[in-house]
């Protein structure tokens, strides 16, 4: 009996979606290909029907939601819409959420991944690479922060998203984590325009002459006076 219409590629997706969960968890080199057919449910043997390498699999789970239409977050309560007026910010606040940071199976494969990446050939480089042109290219559309390039501005903010997130994973002190998280996401946002930063906003420092700076400058010396004695 012939396979129903769509079957080959819902085998396809079974084994990508089961390998991304593995190599977010475990990483590139330690996740073999039994493990992975063992994880979609099926044998060795019928990997080599679908990819002609790990490599070939590895380069189609970099696929995010940047280059694949069917991509869909699997963070709890987050969405982005990247045809929204403001997918920029969006996308920082995806990126560094706390259930971005929590689901480690479902990441993007730009934060799982890198550092098997720079070790990979140059097929899951190029894949690597075309995820994170298309991310800056997103976020370009809508960096609102003219003091520089947009394209630089663009990348700047997809390194602060991609490896703010990698760096909040490692430390034990999940308050660090947080701080991190919460450190990147407003940078970014100032970065790109989309938040104002306080301490260069448009209201005037006070001057060295104004009354609130001369008193506070008199309450010094008198501390100072009375230390002294």
């Amino acid at each position: 009996m012939p396979y129903p219409t769509g079957h080959r590629q819902q085998i396809r997706s079974r084994i990508v979606e089961g390998a991304r969960r593995l190599f977010n968890r475990n990483g590139f080199e330690s996740v073999s290909v039994d493990a992975i057919m063992a994880q979609a449910g099926l044998t060795r043997g019928a990997f080599y029907a679908y990819f002609e390498s790990k490599s070939d699999l590895y380069a189609e789970i970099l696929g995010c939601f940047f280059t694949d239409p069917n991509w869909r977050s699997l963070w709890e309560g987050v969405d982005v819409d990247l045809a929204s007026p403001d997918a920029g910010p969006q996308i920082v606040r995806a990126y560094l959420s706390q259930q971005h940071f929590d689901d480690v199976e479902n990441s993007c494969p730009m934060v799982a991944l890198p550092s098997d990446v720079a070790r990979s050939d140059q097929k899951v480089k190029a894949a690597f690479e075309n995820v994170f042109r298309a991310m800056v290219t997103v976020l370009s559309r809508d960096v609102k922060n003219t003091t520089q390039p947009t394209e630089d501005t663009a990348m700047a903010i997809a390194g602060l998203c991609i490896w703010g997130m990698v760096v909040a994973r490692s430390p034990s002190d999940s308050r660090l984590s947080d701080h991190l998280r919460d450190a990147a996401t407003h940078a970014a946002l100032v970065l790109g325009g989309w938040k104002r930063d306080p301490q260069t906003s448009s209201s005037p420092s006070p001057s060295a002459k104004s009354p609130a700076t001369v008193k506070r400058t008199r309450q010094d010396l008198r501390r100072t006076t009375r230390a002294k004695r």
